[in-house]
């Protein structure tokens, strides 16, 4: 088996997968800002990605390691994340290169195909451009929509947003369609793609879940699943600006990562086409599955209102 490299390790989908690549026989070693938060028991390198710290030491010996890293809030500025994201990526591509890894798979974001991306998903696309290009011989982007897990921040955000809001306001963006992705599937690809012999060169594919929903139904089904009888209100305007501090607010998440996600909110996004599920062999969960494991996770460590 591979000596696998996690950055990103703390983090909802690199803690998560670090065990399942244990599981199948993986040698695996993270990377991190702060050592002492990897609970998995695997070696840790300290470093920072921005700073380029710690990455020729992580990647020694690794035969393929996973890109993480995001940087949603720009470390307390939201105006900086994707140049912080940017120049992070750049200082692991030369790293992988230097230290000969063979395989580097990263999890960025989908993009629309009819307009211009926003911020938060252009970003994501430019550390794309940077992986794929940066001369190891088989790297591997997936694109995904919002991931649905018990620890995804954007998935809380929604969730907090559905518990503690009297009414369900619905910007104009709400009837923006998306294919939501639930977090053992994405988690089920990852792990296939580190071990797949049909990767022979730079791979980009999008990834989703077999559900079609607009933002709108989104949240009126995590309400449902909640038990919770909030009223939707739909408004004819989008008032990002506002409608991200109002949500902030509410739910107790930070502005920096809320504005962003907003923004990507703007136009659909869905799949360029199907062909990762069948490529990797993997069978993908609905939208309901989903969302009910989700929260179910989550009320194994915290109570939910409504349920």
């Amino acid at each position: 088996m591979s000596s696998v490299l996690v950055t990103g390790a703390t983090g909802f989908i690199g803690a998560a997968l670090i065990p399942r690549l244990q599981g199948a026989g993986h040698r695996v070693r993270a990377y991190a800002r702060r050592p002492e938060a990897v609970t998995s028991g695997v070696p840790v390198v300290a470093g920072d990605a921005v700073q380029g710290t710690g990455l020729d030491a992580a990647l020694d010996e690794i035969d393929v390691a996973f890109y993480l890293v995001h940087s949603m809030e720009g470390k307390g500025t939201a105006q900086s994340f994707d140049g912080l994201e940017l120049r992070a990526a750049e200082n692991f591509a030369a790293a992988a290169q230097r230290a000969g890894v063979r395989r580097v798979i990263y999890l960025g974001g989908l993009v629309p195909t009819d307009k211009v991306a926003s911020r938060h998903l252009g970003s994501r696309l430019a550390v794309e451009e940077v992986l794929l290009g940066g001369r190891t011989p088989e790297a591997v982007a997936f694109r995904a929509s919002l991931v649905v897990g018990a620890r995804s921040r954007s998935f809380r955000f929604l969730v907090r947003l559905v518990e503690r809001a009297p009414l369900l306001p619905l910007p104009g963006w709400s009837g923006n369609r998306t294919r939501p992705i639930d977090e053992r599937d994405v988690l089920a690809l990852l792990l296939a793609a580190a071990r797949s012999e049909a990767v022979t060169g730079p791979l980009s594919m999008d990834i989703a879940g077999p559900d079609i929903v607009t933002y709108g139904e989104m949240v009126e089904a995590i309400r449902d699943h909640l038990l919770l009888g909030r009223p939707a209100v739909r408004l004819p305007v989008t008032m990002t600006a506002v409608a991200a501090k109002f949500a902030a607010a509410i739910t107790g998440e930070d502005v920096g990562l809320v504005e962003p996600l907003m923004e990507s909110l703007a136009s659909d996004l869905l799949p360029r086409d199907e062909a990762a599920a069948a490529f990797f062999g993997v069978r993908m969960h609905s939208f309901d599955a989903a969302v009910e494991h989700a929260l179910g996770a989550w009320e194994r460590t915290q109570a939910l209102a409504g349920r």
